[in-house]
């Protein structure tokens, strides 16, 4: 047995480990900031007339946190790990904003409840992607299908109101997902395993950053479409 190669497989192990350790850390950061401003914002009477009161300011914060997002995905190599991370937070809190309507539309217990029934899931599924051998690059060219397909739907339901169909998208969504999370779980243990021994801090966080936005994306769409089926209104 060759102790340098048990050596180099070790120190592999050490960083892969400490790579996907912060990739949770930084998910865990925003999910923690969008579900305090989401509480915060609901339980505001001032700050929800504004936000949903105002025509148009919902739509242009969703328009802006799309922007956060394909600004990040486009420019992350480009930007320093410290704007990264601002607009990473910046966009967990105005997702949090945005958000803030389940505290009104939801029953607290049924929002506790699907968030748990979430998160186990979300475990699963990543856990899942972590240990597995198998390539899910199909896997996840399909469920990008099915995300596109998903997307278009909800455009033709805002026109449409059929909450039938929402049901449907939402049962649809909670397969796509997970599919997603296990995807893209995978894709971030290779993209930890072929980190360059040259890459710097920043480059880490960076990557790091990129890969929490991900799995939060994935998260907290998956928590959706749970809520959609599982949650219990207050009407």
């Amino acid at each position: 047995m060759n102790p340098y190669s048990s050596l180099s497989q070790s120190s592999v192990l050490i960083k892969t480990n400490s790579f996907i350790r912060s990739v949770y850390i930084w998910m865990a950061i925003g999910l923690g900031l969008t579900g305090f401003t989401s509480y915060y914002v609901a339980h505001n009477e001032s700050l929800m007339q504004l936000i949903y009161g105002t025509p148009g300011l919902i739509m242009m914060l969703i328009i802006a946190e799309l922007g956060f997002v394909f600004f990040l995905s486009a420019r992350i190599q480009k930007i320093e790990a410290s704007t990264a991370t601002a607009l990473f937070a910046i966009y967990s809190i105005l997702n949090g904003v945005t958000l803030s309507f389940i505290f009104i539309a939801y029953t607290a217990t049924s929002i506790v409840s699907t968030f748990l029934i979430c998160a186990i899931t979300f475990l699963s599924c990543s856990i899942y992607g972590m240990v597995t051998k198998k390539d899910l690059t199909s896997l996840g060219g399909f469920m990008a299908m099915g995300l596109i397909g998903i997307v278009i739907a909800s455009i033709v339901n805002i026109f449409l109101k059929s909450s039938g169909m929402q049901m449907i998208i939402s049962y649809i969504g909670v397969i796509v997902f997970i599919g997603l999370t296990a995807y893209d779980t995978k894709k971030l243990k290779t993209m930890a395993v072929t980190i360059p021994d040259t890459a710097t801090g920043g480059m880490i966080r960076k990557g790091a950053i990129m890969g929490a936005l991900t799995l939060y994306l994935d998260f907290i769409n998956l928590f959706i479409m749970l809520l959609r089926i599982f949650g219990n209104s207050r009407d």
